[in-house]
């Protein structure tokens, strides 16, 4: 009977899994000062290469030292 089970719960399980990791990689990628300041380096870079306009610049800049301020401030409440 367990066995079973195990068997109707394995592709849920599996689910799970996966929700989990991919959760945690994006926590990672949120909290991660390294990974922020990189992306606003090639936002940067975009900018100058006239790939994105000074809008679309500012907007997406703003996001990230927002983020940025707010991985600092939780550390500095740690």
């Amino acid at each position: 009977m367990f066995l079973l089970d195990d068997l109707l719960m394995a592709p849920f399980k599996g689910i799970i899994f996966l929700a989990e990791k991919i959760n945690e990689v994006i926590e990672k990628e949120t909290s991660d000062e390294g990974s922020i300041k990189e992306r606003l380096m090639a936002l940067q870079l975009k900018f100058e290469l006239d790939e994105i306009s000074e809008e679309e610049y500012d907007e997406r800049e703003d996001e990230l030292l927002k983020l940025l301020g707010n991985i600092r401030e939780e550390k500095q409440n740690k």
